[in-house]
């Protein structure tokens, strides 16, 4: 189901009115300046279960019946949210089992979103009914565009409840005893269940050091957050069953890694969303990378998003300045719509804020908002927001448009999840989301673009598929990347791939025979450095330095590319080719930096003529994205830095926002400037 209500690009963002109920005179005012801020979206009902169900069973919905007046009369768009993400006061004290245990099994009381328990009866009970309300009084609203589940799912519980759905789960998965305790290797200290009940969460007071359990645990929280996600959406597909739904997925960050949040599985509640959504926070304008960095940090993101589905998503939150962190820096003048802008060209319908009107009081106060705390319409941020959204509306032809890619990077939270469990070669050394960025990092900076692909879809549309770090594989991946060489691509994998089973069980006998005959080399053992610790390897006539992680092997058919310098392994191979069938598939053997990465990238692009098809030289502060549809492409050119930039256009385009011819040849970027083409 598309999210296609009209042809306009989103411009808005999460609105509160229920914290301003008692302030008539600024809900006034938010109207006015919406308008000034060319908002056309606003996401409501987010937190506003208090507001909505002050009592139990006294609803008032006036309030929200105005809003909705307003919007209409504007002709705007509603994302209208269920309250589920953060329950009453009343229901909290009334119904104790809807409050979440930790990990230390610890009853919450009320206190915090997010703390609910998804398996409670009781709370289902409740989110259903109030489900029911909205659905019946919005559900078929002209101005409704679509649902928002909830909020930022996260977060686990420990609860006997939940606790009695996990042994469920597993009794479904495994259907004996026998076969689990062989799944998880119970023999391992003792450990042989004899009978369903004495299987517990994995909790800090009982075990936590079986793998296997550990990535079931995870696996189970997915699906217990799908179940309750999916519970709610029955609820409102009841009411009109033709309003697209979706729930806002996470990055980590702010700091110095942003990477998509490791706790769900997206790529499995993807498959239950209609449009994908996500809150966008990369910390612009840092002390600690060049603007660029973040840009290329934050696009692989998006690409990521977009590839749960190889369909456009929508950015639900992002903030027009800081972000409610320590550092709480401003963006600079004109960062604004060059990060806006960079939603929109990877994907995005559009761009959303949390949020509209900055809070007055509690946590996220000082985090920005289109409207400030001085309710102004001349502040720097507001006036910078009314640009860009002034700027989106003059673009047509961009929604539903789609990114097309001709290079894959392959990626899997469960291989994410198991390393991360296994303390052996350090949990937080191994850095699986930051390495596939650094695999990204050349096409980004050559304007190539790259699909995300979760480890079940489709490869056979690429040339190019990146495959580092598989860690846990099935016999029938290890099958389909073998046909996607066999068929004439070219795959390029790396250590810590095809070590474990689902189960987090060790392959024995080696390295599994598919790989071996795949990539023509056999395992021999994994040196792990200490930090300050090098080795190097040569390869296109340079050295490069290895890091933390360097992988032994020998070939046993691959044609060697470049090999160790030093220590026992010394001129033993660390970068093999082998050819299969009509394609090539590469072994990374060392961690290396990106310098080794852009070589082999480099020499991989010119063979399979990979290149911008705007650009004639790249330029790695300029970064150019295309989106396509039917009649033409239009190209996003950003400056994603603080001084004036040019790149050198292959064709004439048009400037999308004047109308006015722009030639083939140079294209001059002020700083932070972007320019919208179309071809």
């Amino acid at each position: 189901m598309r999210f296609d209500v009209d042809s306009r690009l989103l411009h808005g963002g999460d609105y509160n009115p229920d914290q301003w109920l008692d302030y008539p005179e600024v809900l006034r005012q938010d109207l006015a300046l919406m308008k000034k801020a060319h908002i056309n979206t606003v996401t409501l009902g987010v937190f506003a279960w208090s507001a909505l169900e002050p009592e139990e069973g006294h609803f008032t919905f006036d309030w929200l019946d105005r809003v909705f007046e307003d919007v209409n009369a504007m002709g705007g768009n509603v994302i209208l949210a269920t309250p589920s993400g953060a329950r009453p006061q009343w229901l909290s004290e009334k119904y104790p089992e809807v409050n979440r245990v930790d990990a230390d099994l610890r009853r919450h009381t009320h206190g915090f979103r997010h703390d609910h328990c998804y398996s409670s009866p009781v709370y289902r009970k409740y989110v259903a009914r109030i489900d029911a309300e909205l659905a019946k009084r919005y559900g078929n609203n002209p101005a409704l565009a679509m649902w928002h589940v909830s909020n930022e799912f996260s977060g686990e519980c420990y609860c006997d409840l939940c606790q009695a759905q996990w042994r469920a789960w597993l009794r479904r998965k495994y259907g004996s005893l026998k076969a689990l305790n062989d799944a998880w290797l119970m023999a391992f200290w003792s450990g042989t269940y004899t009978d369903w009940d004495q299987i517990k969460t994995p909790n800090n007071l009982g075990s936590t050091k079986v793998h296997g359990m550990a990535l079931d645990w995870k696996r189970f929280v997915t699906d217990r957050t799908i179940d309750f996600f999916d519970a709610e959406v029955k609820v409102l597909r009841a009411a009109n069953p033709a309003v697209p739904v979706t729930t806002n997925f996470m990055a980590e960050g702010p700091g110095h890694d942003f990477i998509p949040l490791e706790g769900i599985d997206y790529a499995e509640f993807a498959k239950h969303v209609d449009v994908v959504s996500w809150d966008a926070y990369p910390q612009w304008n840092n002390n600690f990378e060049p603007l660029a960095e973040t840009a290329m940090k934050t696009a692989f993101v998006h690409d990521t998003f977009y590839g749960l589905k190889h369909q456009p998503f929508l950015v639900m939150e992002s903030t027009p300045s800081r972000v409610n962190s320590p550092v709480a820096k401003a963006k600079r003048p004109g960062v604004h719509a060059l990060s806006s802008f960079q939603q929109v060209a990877h994907g995005s319908e559009g761009s959303l804020y949390f949020q509209i009107r900055q809070a007055r009081a509690n946590s996220e106060k000082f985090h920005s908002a289109v409207i400030g705390h001085d309710g102004s319409a001349d502040s720097r941020v507001f006036r910078e927001v009314a640009a860009y959204g002034a700027r989106l509306a003059a673009i047509d032809g961009v929604r539903n448009t789609t990114r097309e890619a001709r290079v894959a990077i392959v990626y899997d939270w469960q291989s994410l999840w198991a390393q991360k469990r296994e303390a052996a070669f350090g949990r937080d050394r191994k850095k699986y989301f930051q390495t596939l960025q650094d695999h990204y990092a050349y096409f980004w900076a050559h304007d190539i673009p790259v699909a995300m692909v979760p480890s079940d879809q489709d490869f056979s549309q690429y040339d190019l598929v990146i495959a580092p770090m598989l860690y846990v594989m099935t016999p029938t991946l290890m099958q389909r990347l073998t046909a996607h060489v066999q068929g004439g691509g070219t795959l390029v994998s790396s250590y810590f791939t095809g070590i474990v089973d689902p189960t987090d069980t060790v392959y024995l006998n080696g390295w599994p025979r598919p790989l071996q005959a795949l990539f023509g080399i056999r395992l021999l053992e994994l040196d792990s450095l200490y930090e300050g610790e090098h080795n190097a390897l040569t390869f296109e006539g340079a050295r490069f330095e290895t890091t933390q992680f360097n992988q032994v092997l020998e070939s046993t058919g691959a044609t060697t590319l470049g090999t160790y310098q030093q220590d026992f392994y010394q001129g033993s191979p660390a970068l093999t080719v082998n050819a299969v069938g009509d394609g090539f598939a590469y072994y990374i053997a060392p961690r290396t930096g990106r310098d080794f990465l852009f070589t082999l990238y480099k020499q991989l692009a010119q063979r399979l003529d990979l290149r911008s098809t705007l650009v004639t030289t790249p330029n790695p502060a300029v970064s150019v994205q295309a989106r396509h549809g039917q009649a033409a492409t239009t190209y996003f050119v950003m400056n994603m830095s603080e001084q004036a930039q040019a790149v050198t256009t292959a064709k004439a385009t048009t400037d999308v926002e004047s109308g006015q011819a722009v030639p083939a040849g140079s294209l001059e970027l002020a700083p932070y400037a972007v320019r919208v083409l179309r071809a």
